[in-house]
C-alpha cells in the first residue's frame, strides 16, 4: 500500500471542513497523510498551514467549505452554479468519517445498484431492482465523468417526497474526489436537486466525507433534511468499510463489471489517464 501522494493527487482542490464546524483558536486536520493546522481568528479569517511548518497553504472558502491544496492545481474550485441561485437551501450535513479509500466512496455513490439493498424502502426497493440503460461519458473540454439519462424508482426519493415516483439522475465526477449528483426535484419538476459530496482523502485508506445538498424546500425542517441524507451515508459507510480490497483497484480484469457499473468503469479508467493511485489499488496485490 502506498503512503504518499502523487502529483495527480497534490494537484487538487479539496474540502477539509466545513465553515460551521470550524472553531475559533488552532485545531488540527489531515489530508493525503499531512498533518495540518487550522488557525480561525475570525468568521472569515482562517489559514491552513502545514503543521510544524510556517508556510501558509492556499485556501478558499466556498459551499459552505474551507478548500486547500498542498500542490498546484491548473484550474479554480470546481463550480457549481446551482449554489448561486437565491432560492435554494444550502443543507450542510456534517463531516463523516470513513475507514475506506476516498475513491471506494466516490464510486460508491455513483452507483445505484445497491438502492434496493441498502436503502431499502427509501432509495430502492424489491421487485424494482434493475438499473436501465444510461449514458456515460468523459467529457475532455472540462475533463469531467458524467452520467446522464439515469432513472431509478425509489419509495422516497428526498425527504419532501410524498410517495414513490420514477427519479431521473445525472452523476458528475468533477474531480477525483468531488462528486455531484442532480436527481428529479419534488418540488420543481423543470429543476434539478443538487447534491455534492466532497471527500478528504486523510490517508490511502482512511477519509472523510463531507456532503452539501443545495435543495428546492422550503418547507422541510432543517435539522430532518439533514438526518435524512446522514441516515443515507451512514447504510453506506457500514458497506463502504466492509469493502476488500480497501483501495479501490484500477485494473479492469480486478473487479467484474456489469451493465450497471458503467459509470464506475468510466471513472475507473478517467482515474488511470489522469494517474491518479492515492486511494488505487494498482496492478496485482
Amino acid at each position: 500500500m502506498q503512503n504518499t501522494a502523487n502529483k495527480a493527487a497534490l494537484d487538487q482542490w479539496y474540502c477539509i471542513e466545513q465553515l460551521q464546524e470550524i472553531p475559533i483558536g488552532r485545531t488540527t486536520n489531515r489530508l493525503l497523510g499531512t498533518d495540518l493546522a487550522v488557525i480561525r481568528t475570525g468568521d472569515d479569517d482562517i489559514t491552513v498551514t502545514i503543521a510544524g511548518s510556517k508556510a501558509t497553504l492556499p485556501t478558499r472558502q466556498r459551499y459552505g467549505c474551507l478548500w486547500t491544496t498542498l500542490g498546484a492545481p491548473a484550474t479554480d474550485l470546481l463550480p457549481v452554479p446551482e449554489a448561486d441561485e437565491t432560492d435554494r437551501r444550502v443543507i450542510v450535513c456534517g463531516t463523516i468519517s470513513v475507514k475506506t479509500s476516498g475513491l471506494r466512496i466516490v464510486e460508491n455513490f455513483l452507483d445505484m445498484a445497491h438502492f434496493p439493498f441498502v436503502h431499502t424502502d427509501i432509495l430502492g426497493a424489491e421487485p424494482h431492482t434493475e438499473v436501465m440503460q444510461y449514458t456515460t461519458e468523459i467529457r475532455r473540454d472540462v475533463d469531467e465523468v458524467w452520467a446522464t439519462n439515469c432513472q431509478f424508482f425509489q419509495p422516497q426519493a428526498a425527504l419532501s417526497a410524498t410517495g414513490g415516483i420514477m427519479t431521473q439522475y445525472m452523476y458528475r465526477v468533477a474531480n477525483p474526489f468531488a462528486t455531484i449528483l442532480y436527481k428529479t426535484c419534488p418540488n420543481a419538476a423543470s429543476r434539478w436537486d443538487v447534491i455534492c459530496l466532497f471527500v478528504q482523502p486523510l490517508d490511502p485508506d482512511r477519509c472523510r466525507a463531507h456532503p452539501i445538498m443545495f435543495l428546492i424546500d422550503d418547507t422541510s425542517d432543517l435539522t430532518d433534511l439533514i438526518h435524512f441524507q446522514q441516515l443515507i451515508f451512514l447504510q453506506d459507510r457500514i458497506i463502504l468499510e466492509n469493502q476488500r480490497p480497501a483501495l479501490l483497484p484500477l485494473e479492469p480484469r480486478a473487479e467484474i463489471p456489469t451493465r450497471a457499473d458503467a459509470t464506475s468503469i468510466a471513472y475507473r479508467r478517467w482515474l488511470k489517464e489522469k494517474g491518479v493511485t492515492y486511494g488505487a489499488q494498482v496492478g496485482a496485490e
